[in-house]
């Protein structure tokens, strides 16, 4: 009988041990991983990921164009696979140093990012979606999203997640015997697009993909230009299907009843009247209350109609075309980007498979350097620069945009060849040049106002190639604009009849955003967006050290706009373009240059659609009239008035394809601005 006790015991025993000590989640995943960061063909980094125990980490690093992030990560997982610890340290693309931390202690969760801190108490663990960490730590969610109900699940700090498997692949092993099994996956609800990755048939990370940023494990970087078509793939085929349900290709003639128009040419507002619209043009403008047979009316409610905005700093990409077609941007300037993928991109746009803007593209020259962008054609030779311009000519560009690395000495010749072939030419100040040349160069038009003023404030060796082209700009409060070198610039803009495309609203979020606060050019619109966008636009791009930092980014800011006020005094185009996506930001742009610059609603309405127009030699477009392209957007009130009332939009019209933006936001967790007006088919 104690014999047989003893043994009970023993069982007992080993099954309290078993419940006091489960398996790790992680004990299939033990030891080393390596992974290529690649963008554009080009291995630009590594990720590396060490797992031991319940613990894996993370040193994750990137550099293109003179700047990328840096991370390190620690994360502890419990029995399960949720976060009980996560650490994340290093900094940002633009230098802003990171510190994010989480715990779950019992049922309490607590963490602290960039926007503050927060905490939360919990029946059950939640998954963390961290701010800064790396694309790795995909595979974390995935495993526990795997079995859980519809493959969703709640999240901290907010918000859902969902992953949604997307198709079975293989490739053949690096060693050259058999081929691995790979499943791809999204992973969608805390951004406004998901996200693509892949896993192999262990459950392990294969790779994180983007139509132009790979993370793919060593030794198969040979896939990056197949991975790259894949995430294309998906993401083309999310907005065909968006495009498919949402955009209304009417098969009568649409009239939008009892509108005010915006006329460019008098800065003002007609009287009420009715727009018909037929295929893709303007067809007729009518009274208020005119009628005809057989067509769509949509009902205006004496809103006013806005001929479509033009976004001249864009890098056009399918995951934000529609968005910009949403705000009212229905033509972008593309300003450097990969040719074939813009081309294909075009090609879906143009044929109403996607949505997007009419898209005037610029040749992106880049010199090779180690900090070149990956981008465009990179020449080594002012050769093959030339060479770059006869290409990118051959294709139809309409002009070419210089960089960086590029050397500064063969502008001349570059701009001469563009110009004798009828191309624009348009760029950054190429590292230890300055404006000056530039313009004596013939530049038609000059990208980013510090790319000018830094030409004021740097020693003739300090190179622009890298960060210093953001953080020199803390000198700028010093500057005294009435100085000769100052004056010097300005007046060779002046005589050489050169444009200015400063993308102000970029040098807002660089320089006055600040972790915790909305930065604030999105005060507006923040709490339309969905969790995690909320977050990161409460993240500062910069670094900000200490008081004196601070104040120095805002004057420098200040000395930005009273230098720009001085060149629309002089009689300088302004050129609006944002450098950040268009859209939301677009209408910042305008904000601003009516805010800061001095430029009245109408100005910067007719300086946003007519004028862009005129400039590109787009006479089809720019405002509305009968026999123009069908490019507007309607709004329940007056931008004449206030600048602002272009964030309301109800409806838009691109070439004739209406869309009904309260209808298509919820579609990227976006809370609509404004109602969908009453349509009567």
């Amino acid at each position: 009988m104690k014999f047989k006790l003893f043994v009970a015991g023993l069982i007992l025993m080993a099954s309290y041990s078993c419940k006091t000590e489960p398996t790790s989640s992680l004990a299939d995943y033990q030891g080393e991983e390596n992974y290529s960061v690649i963008i554009s063909e080009t291995k630009v980094g590594y990720l590396k990921a060490e797992t031991s125990g319940d613990t894996i980490k993370i040193d994750y690093d990137y550099k293109n164009n003179g700047r990328g992030p840096t991370m390190k990560e620690t994360i502890v997982l419990n029995a399960e696979g949720y976060p009980t610890q996560w650490e994340v340290n290093g900094n940002t693309t633009f230098g802003n140093a990171v510190n994010e931390q989480f715990s779950l202690e019992g049922g309490e969760a607590s963490w602290t990012d960039a926007t503050g801190s927060g905490s939360a108490s919990l029946d059950a663990p939640k998954f963390y979606v961290n701010q800064f960490g790396s694309p790795y730590t995909a595979v974390l969610a995935a495993r526990l999203l795997m079995d859980a109900p519809e493959n969703t699940l709640p999240v901290l700090p907010a918000g859902n997640l969902t992953l949604t498997k997307m198709e079975d692949l293989t490739v053949p092993n690096t060693s050259g015997d058999g081929e691995l099994a790979l499943t791809t996956y999204a992973l969608s609800g805390a951004d406004m697009n998901p996200s693509y990755f892949i896993m192999d048939d262990s459950d392990r990370f294969f790779a994180y993909i983007s139509p132009r940023y790979i993370v793919v494990r060593e030794g198969y970087e040979g896939e990056e230009k197949d991975l790259r078509q894949l995430a294309e793939n998906y993401s083309a085929e999310r907005y065909e299907t968006i495009q498919k349900e949402y955009a209304h290709n009417y098969d009568k003639k649409v009239r939008i009843a009892n509108v005010k128009v915006f006329d460019p040419k008098t800065m003002s507002l007609t009287d009420p009247v009715s727009v018909v619209v037929e295929d893709e043009k303007i067809t007729a403008i009518e009274a208020a209350d005119a009628t005809g047979d057989d067509e769509v009316v949509i009902q205006g409610n004496g809103g006013t109609l806005v001929p479509g905005l033009y976004e001249m700093h864009a890098h056009t990409g399918d995951n934000g075309a529609l968005l910009n077609i949403l705000a009212g941007v229905t033509s972008f300037r593309d300003m450097g980007n990969n040719t074939e993928v813009l081309s294909n991109l075009i090609e879906k746009i143009n044929s109403g498979v996607l949505a997007g803007p009419r898209v005037t593209r610029l040749g992106f020259i880049e010199g090779k350097s180690p900090y070149n962008s990956n981008n465009g054609i990179l020449v080594e030779s002012q050769e093959e620069a030339l060479a770059a311009v006869d290409t990118y000519d051959s294709l139809g560009f309409y002009g070419v945009k210089l960089y960086n690395s590029m050397n500064g000495d063969w502008a001349p010749a570059i701009v001469k060849k563009a110009h004798d072939q009828g191309l624009f030419v348009t760029g950054h100040v190429p590292a230890f040049s300055n404006a000056n040349a530039m313009l004596r160069a013939g530049y038609d038009e000059m990208t980013h106002i510090n790319q000018t003023m830094l030409g004021w404030v740097l020693e003739p060796d300090e190179d622009t190639r890298t960060l210093l082209r953001l953080t020199a700009m803390k000198r700028f409060p010093g500057l005294d604009l009435n100085s000769d070198k100052v004056q010097e610039t300005l007046n060779l803009f002046v005589a050489n009849e050169t444009a200015m495309d400063p993308t102000l609203s970029i040098h807002e979020r660089l320089m006055l955003s600040r972790n915790g606060e909305v930065t604030p050019g999105a005060l507006d619109y923040v709490d339309h967006m969905p969790p995690n966008e909320q977050r990161s636009l409460k993240v500062a791009l910069a670094q900000i050290a200490d008081d004196e930092e601070d104040k120095a980014y805002r004057e420098a800011y200040d000395k930005i706009v009273e230098t720009l006020k001085m060149m629309k005094d002089k009689g300088i185009l302004i050129v609006p373009g944002t450098d950040l996506g268009g859209a939301f930001n677009l209408h910042r742009e305008l904000e601003l240059y009516n805010q800061q610059l001095g430029y009245t609603p109408a100005e910067v309405l007719k300086l946003a659609s007519y004028d862009m127009a005129q400039y590109l030699g787009h006479e089809s477009l720019g405002s509305i009239e009968e026999g123009k392209l069908a490019d507007f957007f309607l709004v329940p009130g007056n931008p004449v008035e206030d600048i602002k009332a272009i964030k309301t939009i109800s409806m838009v019209s691109r070439g004739g394809t209406f869309y009904y933006p309260s209808d298509v936001y919820p579609a990227f967790g976006i809370t609509p601005f404004t109602e969908k007006p009453e349509v009567k088919e």
